[in-house]
């Protein structure tokens, strides 16, 4: 019989502040504002959708479905192209069964990848144990 003796890996990965796990995207009401964050798994730009740009992000609990208007996309264009992990703070739209944020502000927070590379620092800077 396999018994589980420490906390599941997710636990110790490093967390971007105030930001919603995309399992909790059920709990705000329409039209709230929120941050999440996650790595980018998808970007789509449609030729049908005028300037539009849809992002996937993947956290440890699931999927955001992200919506830039060209304006912001113009405002934060390099984070949206390149950045591997993204914060973003936006409208909460629930439409259809669908569940997306509307981008008001995007953030590349990639650096914060490479603490992954260095769990026993992250660890104990940030008083967690394993």
């Amino acid at each position: 019989m396999f018994v589980l003796m420490q906390r599941p890996a997710y636990d110790t990965w490093p967390r971007p502040p105030s930001c919603l796990m995309a399992a909790r995207l059920g709990e705000p009401p329409q039209g709230a504002r929120v941050a999440v964050a996650g790595l980018v798994i998808l970007r789509q730009r449609p030729g049908t959708a005028k300037g539009v740009i849809f992002l996937t992000l993947e956290d440890e609990t699931g999927v955001v479905n992200i919506i830039v208007w060209r304006t912001l996309y113009e405002r934060f264009r390099r984070a949206v192209i390149a950045g591997r992990l993204l914060r973003v703070t936006g409208r909460l739209q629930r439409e259809n069964g669908v569940t997306h944020i509307i981008a008001e502000l995007v953030e590349d927070i990639s650096p914060m990848l490479d603490e992954l590379l260095r769990p026993s620092e992250a660890l104990s800077q940030t008083g967690q144990t394993g």
